[in-house]
């Protein structure tokens, strides 16, 4: 156990660490020759198109120092705030991690977010200076920002190119000199974190797990704590670049078990693997619940793809345990599922692994926040999707939720964010500078006016040099109200938003206007109306595609042409009585992008 070392490696997105990754593996000869490509341990398609990580990949490497060989436990963690949650299960699994930090960009909201995590979980932190070989790097004045946030010694921080492989065996050193062996008792009865899992069509659930106490025997037969169900461990062994199985898995390692479970209720991520025969007194207190921050209503473009949805949506919550979701109906689109996500990028993320994983196209409604409704005897009730607003007569006050944002950026650019910030409802709470001209503003902000186009808007007026980072600070007293959007008269309940009474009348102008432009012209004319109950506050109108029926007429009697326009309009309105208009999926994407 001594020559066990787990670590992750955590950073702001774009800092480098799953190039850092690829070389740690070929340092230590895990990845063969023929094997190696770049970010050779993000295996999903979508992550190698975009350069980011999505998902935590764990990996076994072997390494020697002055004659002593050593069992290195690697998870490569992902950088954006949206996938937060990923980093905090891979934290849990670690005694050590590598914070890498770019030395053209310097310590970023995320770096800072993520720091905090490890020291909170007691992890030894090893600090890393990535990209010195490129030609606007400024490792001296990073190096001064790491040893103000630290508050360690200079000598420490080790200096990389990941690129080159310049300083990598500096690292693997540290790692095995600096990040102290797992703690655990051997001969105690078993006591295993799980701290992921996937799903895989041929072999059922696999779970990735840490032994904190105790050992496993392939054939064991073990339970899970909080589920109390029973399993055989058919197969267990250590994650190489493939599974590799094992006889037995001793304490501090990480690993891998598969026992035939098919449902994916019966796992969940936090819970305990013990003995049946020899079980452990309590589970391990794992990681906090995931809360969601970001709802919208996911529907299938056939209805009677509702229960291929559900059961692509549970395999994709196996391998992603942020994912929420309970089925709700809509009148517009049918039924479907309330999904709840960390933000809009894991939203994104979502609807495409749908697409290309489980081959379903999705129709997703515009996203929303969370809400606490006070009714008039004082209960609260909390609200996550329009429809299920009480009537506002009963309502006494809706509370929103306010982040607490961290935005770090350079001082050239502070009036246009707090601008932004400002007509997003926000409040500067602290100003600090960090070192040279660069800064950190703190801002209390709605979660609702963050939710759809804050964080592009952001990066515009920053030039990509501002970072961004949020956690939820408290409810707030709102002036919030519902906005339906009504087509002939029909309110869509998809499209209905709770939006603050300042915005309302100009969101439902613009709404209504980029509906006009998607919305295929009918028979008929179309209404398109914005409405606070029953006050219209905008209307657009979709012109009808008119046939000319006076064509065949060639001079001639002018009542011979006013009778067949008559006629033809007799026709039409019957028509749009019985019509419905098609709303087409862009028009609920569109809304997003109103600006």
């Amino acid at each position: 156990m001594k020559n066990i070392r787990n670590f992750c490696i955590i950073a702001h997105i774009d800092h480098g660490k799953s190039t850092l990754a690829d070389r740690l593996l070929e340092f230590t000869k895990t990845v063969g020759a023929k094997d190696m490509q770049n970010q050779v341990l993000d295996d999903m398609d979508l992550e190698r198109e975009r350069g980011i990580t999505i998902k935590s990949h764990a990996i076994q490497m072997d390494y020697t120092l002055d004659g002593k060989d050593y069992t290195l436990n690697l998870i490569d963690t992902p950088g954006h705030v949206d996938f937060s949650y990923e980093v905090s299960r891979s934290i849990a699994a670690c005694e050590g991690a590598l914070l890498v930090v770019d030395a053209t960009q310097g310590v970023q909201a995320q770096t800072i977010s993520n720091l905090y995590m490890a020291i909170d979980n007691g992890l030894e932190i090893i600090p890393v200076i990535n990209k010195i070989d490129m030609d606007s790097a400024h490792p001296d004045e990073v190096e001064d920002e790491i040893v103000e946030l630290l508050g360690c010694d200079p000598e420490e921080i080790i200096r990389v190119s990941a690129r080159t492989g310049e300083g990598v065996p500096k690292v693997l050193e540290a790692i095995v000199t600096r990040i102290p062996a797992p703690q655990g008792d051997p001969q105690a009865p078993l006591q295993a974190l799980i701290f992921d899992s996937v799903f895989n069509p041929f072999r059922g659930i696999i779970v990735y797990f840490k032994i904190e106490n105790g050992s496993i025997h392939k054939g064991d037969l073990v339970k899970f704590v909080n589920t109390g169900k029973q399993y055989n461990a058919d197969e267990i062994g250590v994650l190489k670049l493939h599974m590799d199985s094992r006889n037995e898995l001793t304490t501090g390692t990480v690993g891998y078990i598969i026992s035939g479970i098919k449902t994916s209720a019966e796992v969940r991520v936090g819970d305990t693997i013990t003995h049946v025969s020899a079980p452990c007194e309590k589970a391990i207190e794992g990681f906090q619940e995931v809360k969601p921050m970001v709802f919208a209503g996911v529907y299938p473009i056939d209805p009677e793809d509702f229960e291929n949805l559900r059961t692509s949506l549970e395999k994709l919550q196996l391998n992603d345990a942020s994912l929420t979701f309970t089925p709700e109906s809509s009148v517009a689109l049918g039924f479907g599922f309330r999904c709840g996500f960390l933000g809009l990028l894991h939203m994104e993320i979502v609807q495409e692994r749908l697409s290309r994983e489980f081959n379903m196209e999705v129709i997703t409604t515009v996203p929303n926040v969370s809400y606490k409704v006070y009714d008039k005897k004082g209960d609260m009730t909390e609200v996550h999707n329009p429809a299920g607003l009480p009537d506002p007569t009963l309502i006494e006050h809706i509370e929103e939720p306010y982040i607490r944002a961290s935005i770090i950026t350079q001082s050239e650019y502070m009036g246009p964010i707090i601008t932004l910030c400002l007509g997003k409802r926000g409040e500067l709470v602290k100003q600090d500078y960090i070192s040279g001209n660069r800064m950190e503003l703190t801002f209390d902000i709605p979660l609702g006016e963050i939710v759809i186009d804050f964080y592009d808007k952001l990066k515009s007026i920053s030039k990509g040099y501002a970072s961004f980072d949020y956690y939820i600070h408290d409810f707030r007293d709102s002036k919030l109200i519902k906005m339906d959007i009504l087509l002939n008269g029909q309110p869509v309940d998809a499209l209905s938003s709770l939006i603050h009474v300042d915005n309302a009348v100009s969101l439902g102008r613009r709404m209504c206007e980029k509906l006009k432009e998607l919305i295929p012209r009918q028979q008929y004319d179309i209404a398109i109306q914005a409405a606070i109950g029953a006050k219209i506050i905008a209307r657009e109108t979709v012109k009808q595609v008119r046939k000319d029926v006076t064509a065949k007429c060639y001079g001639g009697d002018v009542s011979r042409k006013r009778k067949l326009l008559e006629k033809q309009k007799a026709g039409k309105k019957r028509m749009k009585q019985i019509g419905t208009v098609q709303v087409p999926q862009k028009a609920f994407l569109a809304v997003l992008k109103l600006d």
